[in-house]
């Protein structure tokens, strides 16, 4: 079952090259495939790049042997003499960028710096785009680091609006590999920025490029100490849930995830039970089919079903069931967090149906022995606002009828009211013909 619900064949070709070694390792930690079969896909993938050295050792491990082809090390000769003729390129700009003293005199102005460079380093365009091959190979090499400084000095100086975003997505990938999630999330914010106001030739270009951005940011989510709150902020917008739905419908597992684990319950949550509804015949995932029993079909013996199978997809996500204690933003894993709060969401929901309910029944939907259900259901009435006290002798829940203040029902329904009219003026605007730019 765990290999069934693997995503990496439905990421991968939306990921850079050099992105999809992290989720082969992870496969092949967690064995879910043959050893065989990831070593042959790594040395496939890194055939399309320039880290031989590290494909020479994957065929030394696959075959068990210290020689290796021919062609490789000719590969390898032909890599150093191409990467010696592209810094050779780009060393006049790369000198003058290592000068702290000739630095200083570059201005927030990119015309006055390169009228500057031209006349008094006799660097141009040439040496400039030079750079940016030169960043490039590197970044084939694997030398992310170099390739994530050069990428960004190459932005500050390019005109090519083309080659800046290219050099925007590969600085990006860098700073992922590398694992610098702060800064990994600044430049995956300017890409969304770029890609929500740019001119694109076809809006078939512009929805890929959504989607690649998200399938990328899945390694910022999820990595980052506010990033469960922040893929809800980027995946929920109306642009971009309608492209997961049209063309990468499995992303909902990764907003389901979060909305389930994100303790601040999202008023965007019931907007996606929604989509959840939409889809759930169209789409398999037991993390979204969770949600679907239980606030869809109200069927909680199959969201207990459900649970099991949550944690073992979870285990075997490449972004969801990393070992954590690797991390440096949180000691719970992942899989704990979500499943303590899927059995609040089955808790919640089954208490809004029934007044009094069998300790017994509810722990089996929890699954949860007697004991641990109700010392977890003692401990939920002690800490939250839960209206509700436990019979111990007929080992039932009593739950305490609540009424919301009408007031605060019209605002909430007036906020709601609200919003709808905002996304519908919003869509008119969008497509009306002939349109005046602002």
């Amino acid at each position: 079952m765990a290999s069934k619900y693997d995503l990496t064949p439905r990421i991968a070709p939306n990921l850079d090259r050099h992105l999809v070694f992290p989720l082969l390792e992870f496969l092949q930690e967690r064995g879910l495939y043959p050893e065989e079969d990831i070593l042959k896909a790594k040395i496939e993938l890194l055939n399309h790049t320039n880290m031989v050295d590290y494909a020479m050792d994957i065929h030394k491990s696959l075959y068990h042997s210290d020689d290796v082809p021919q062609d490789m090390i000719d590969r390898r000769a032909e890599v150093v003499g191409r990467l010696k003729a592209l810094e050779d390129g780009a060393a006049p700009l790369i000198g003058f960028l290592q000068n702290p003293n000739a630095v200083q005199e570059l201005r927030a102005d990119k015309q006055y710096n390169l009228q500057m460079l031209n006349d008094r380093y006799q660097i141009g365009p040439e040496q400039i785009d030079a750079l940016y091959d030169y960043a490039k190979f590197q970044f084939e090499c694997g030398n992310y680091s170099g390739a994530a400084d050069y990428l960004y000095q190459y932005r500050a100086l390019c005109t090519n609006s083309d080659k800046s975003l290219s050099a925007l997505w590969g600085k990006l990938a860098a700073e992922v590999l590398m694992q610098n999630w702060d800064i990994a999330l600044e430049e995956l914010n300017r890409l969304k920025e770029i890609i929500d106001s740019k001119n694109f030739s076809s809006p078939l270009n512009q929805v890929q490029s959504r989607i690649w951005l998200m399938h990328w940011s899945l390694f910022i989510f999820f990595n980052h100490d506010n990033g469960r709150t922040q893929i809800i902020d980027l995946f929920n917008q109306d642009k971009y849930l309608n492209a997961i739905q049209t063309n990468a419908p499995h992303l909902l597992r990764y907003l389901a995830t979060a909305f389930i684990v994100n303790k601040r319950r999202r008023p965007q949550f019931k907007e996606f039970i929604k989509v959840i509804q939409q889809e759930q015949y169209s789409h398999e995932d037991p993390i979204t089919e969770f949600l679907a029993c239980i606030y869809v079909n109200y069927d909680f013996d199959g969201a207990q079903k459900k649970m099991k199978e949550c944690e073992e997809v979870i285990l075997n996500d490449p972004f969801l069931g990393k070992r954590i204690e690797e991390g440096n933003f949180t000691t719970v894993p992942l899989r704990d967090e979500f499943l303590e709060n899927a059995r609040l969401f089955i808790f919640e929901t089954y208490c809004r149906i029934h007044q009094r309910i069998n300790m017994g029944v509810l722990a089996d939907k929890l699954n949860l022995n007697y004991e641990e259900a109700e010392r977890w259901i003692v401990n939920l009435i002690r800490t939250s606002k839960l209206e509700a006290k436990i019979d111990s002798n007929l080992g039932t829940i009593i739950m305490e009828p609540s009424y919301t203040n009408v007031y605060e029902q019209l605002i909430d329904h007036t906020k709601a009211l609200s919003t709808r009219t905002y996304k519908i003026v919003h869509q008119l605007l969008e497509n009306a013909p002939g349109q005046t730019a602002r």
